[in-house]
């Protein structure tokens, strides 16, 4: 048996994560002098429902943010056949398939504790054929592959596939190799190239159509994004380019750190489980329900209008029952904490002062949350920038993003687009925009503190 052969048949090792209770319930506690302690429960145990409840949404909301395909394997499977482009036609599909070397250089990522420990050791040793596409659907078949699901047919080989939440939204530690390692949720994955991906689907008629152009504009597009870039609104108003030709996408956003934030995107939408919605049943193609009939504008939103987005009803509904639980997680994740010694201290302690003081970011980017607690939204001309993107949403605004973790998603610049390089660059956009009056070495200080959160 070849080792693609060993892999597909190993037991999957999937391991979810429980978070323990907030609160360890103690069997016996220590009253007030006089008191009686409180009777246990039912079963000699005191019990805390909400405990309970938080830990039960916590587990299931990590494997939908994980697993869940809400039901899109019939898109990107069924209609599109992206599997068969996985496969390759020595395998039963099309071209010449995705292997796993192929797969990390479009930013896909593996998840090293959903392989057995055999199989780790094999890649450590370069044992694995990683220019083979029959090892991808292996790691398929282990659900190993971070944000994609394989359906495995033993007598068909790669019968379609789907995509989770975590396509773009989870990293990995590169713990065993660069691409492979340890899942790190809410993080923006700015490796993967969505459109380069989508692109290798055969068949993009039902984009095309939806769109009402040819499929070789489409795969234009698509090859305009580029990494850790997506364009959500390409499907609701049709425009994928900018006004000076620049592609229309915008950089992957982090999922973590929302606890406390009024609004989920760059251009605001709404919360959390908003964005959820209406990412799961328009941008995923799951089967659910989502309204939000600011979608019937012809003109704002003529593709969403004409195909009816803002008033979608699937039966069975394989979304809405998972929401609350799938916000729950995503609300329980926390921005990461910066390296030791990634920063410089002094330097961003007096950044902080600054922040606060002189610079004035924190009037819009409140401590804790750096956001404003509230309705978080600013017009293109309050912070000196063009309103294109903002304009492609219903407040035509964009949000006061929050800074926790910044060093995290450096990658491919920041701003909705990435137009600035660095947070160099950040900074002395608003030292140009508001006339502050600071030094470089100021300036510095600001990106030191920055970098700190």
């Amino acid at each position: 048996m070849n080792l693609a052969a060993s892999i597909r048949t190993a037991p999957v090792r999937l391991t979810l994560l429980v978070l323990s209770a907030t609160c360890v319930l103690l069997a016996a506690r220590q009253g007030k002098a006089g008191e009686k302690p409180a009777p246990a429960g039912p079963r000699g145990v005191e019990e805390d429902p909400i405990e309970d409840n938080a830990e039960r949404m916590l587990r299931e909301g990590r494997h939908t943010f994980r697993f869940d395909t809400f039901g899109d394997e019939d898109f990107w499977g069924g209609q599109l056949r992206l599997h068969e482009a996985v496969a390759g036609q020595a395998l039963g599909g099309v071209g010449a398939g995705l292997s796993p070397r192929a797969a990390l250089a479009l930013g896909l990522k593996v998840d090293v504790e959903a392989l057995p420990v055999e199989l780790q050791r094999a890649l450590v040793a370069g044992q694995v054929n990683l220019n083979d596409p029959a090892v991808t659907i292996a790691l398929l078949d282990l659900n190993a592959v971070v944000g994609l699901t394989g359906f495995v047919d033993d007598g068909r080989g790669l019968a379609s596939i789907g995509i989770q939440c975590a396509l773009c939204h989870s990293d990995v530690d590169d713990s065993l190799a660069p691409g492979i390692g340890r899942r790190q949720d809410g993080w923006a994955n700015r490796d993967l190239d969505v459109g380069a991906i989508v692109n290798l689907a055969p068949d993009l008629t039902a984009i095309a159509e939806l769109l009402e152009v040819s499929q070789e504009t489409v795969r234009r597009v698509l090859l305009s994004w580029g990494p850790g870039k997506f364009d959500a609104a390409l499907l609701l108003d049709g425009k994928a380019f900018a006004p000076d030709g620049s592609s229309a996408a915008t950089l992957i956003p982090p999922a973590f750190g929302l606890a406390g934030v009024n609004l989920h995107t760059y251009t605001g939408w709404g919360g959390v489980s908003h964005w959820n919605a209406f990412v799961a049943n328009i941008e995923m193609h799951g089967k659910g329900t989502f309204f939000d009939p600011r979608l019937d504008d012809p003109v704002q939103f003529p593709v969403a209008a004409k195909a009816g987005f803002g008033h979608i009803q699937n039966v069975p509904d394989l979304v809405t029952s998972k929401l609350a639980a799938l916000q729950f997680y995503q609300l329980a994740i926390p921005a990461p904490q910066p390296p030791e010694g990634s920063f410089d201290a002094a330097a961003a302690q007096r950044g902080q002062a600054l922040f606060v003081g002189r610079a004035g970011c924190s009037a819009c980017h409140v401590a804790p949350l750096f956001t404003e607690p509230g309705w978080n939204l600013h017009r293109a001309e309050e912070i000196g920038i063009d309103s294109f993107q903002a304009d492609r949403s219903p407040d035509k605004r964009y949000r006061t993003t929050p800074l926790k973790g910044l060093w995290s998603h450096s990658k491919g610049g920041y701003y909705h687009d990435g137009r600035f390089g660095s947070l160099h660059e950040v900074v002395a956009h608003y030292e140009q925009t508001f006339q502050l009056g600071l030094l470089n070495t100021e300036q510095e200080q600001l990106v030191q503190y920055l970098l700190s959160l």
